[in-house]
């Protein structure tokens, strides 16, 4: 995370009940949650060789799921890199990341993962989606795409921290003000921003009608 999550509770005010990460890697924020008393956490991470990591890492403080997030049901393919730890992994097939990060390389045949929308994971699973109000997604571009699966979901969440883009990093990867118009129309504003990453960077969105 480019902004640091104790940070941000303390200046907005946010009261997260539970948390849905989307794209866990290794877990590297587990220990960021624990610290600020969040008990309630899903974890899902797609990549097989990320998730065996992020499984033995979260132990009983977390429930993780080997599944990819989108806007559909059934089976995907995942474009792995072998440079980042499997951080640059995505299901969009790498662009300008490649110019940009020229000792990244990818795996040159994809991964097929299981992917579900995030409502059918909630939907059809019986888990209380209301234990959870805060989103942290980071996939590589394909977030809009994550949230058009999860509109039911969006609902019950009153903050979300993303990964940005204001440049095809990945073909066809969301860009920074498509995020804004969707996430509006949940009621979701934009409230801070860094662009640490240049051409990519860390956002978080509250609901309007959640405190701050």
């Amino acid at each position: 995370m480019l902004l640091d999550l104790e940070d941000l509770i303390k200046k907005y005010n946010l009261k997260i009940k539970g948390v849905i990460h989307i794209g866990g890697h290794f877990g590297q924020e587990l220990s960021s949650y624990q610290k600020n008393e969040i008990s309630k956490i899903i974890f899902f991470e797609p990549v097989k060789k990320n998730f065996k990591v992020l499984k033995k890492l979260a132990g009983d403080f977390a429930r993780c799921y080997d599944l990819a997030i989108g806007n559909r049901d059934g089976k995907a393919n995942m474009y792995v890199d072998e440079g980042n730890q499997g951080q640059s992994s995505s299901v969009l097939r790498p662009k300008k990341h490649l110019l940009q990060y020229p000792e990244i390389k990818f795996n040159p045949l994809p991964e097929e993962v299981t992917m579900t929308k995030l409502d059918s994971f909630f939907g059809n699973s019986g888990r209380e989606v209301g234990d959870f109000n805060f989103i942290n997604i980071d996939v590589q571009g394909y977030e809009l795409e994550a949230f058009k699966g999860a509109t039911e979901t969006l609902k019950n969440i009153d903050y979300i921290y993303t990964e940005v883009n204001r440049d095809e990093l990945y073909e066809d990867c969301v860009q920074i003000e498509e995020l804004d118009v969707f996430l509006l129309k949940y009621g979701f504003g934009r409230v801070k921003t860094s662009w640490d990453g240049q051409t990519w960077g860390d956002a978080l969105y509250i609901k309007k009608d959640s405190s701050v």
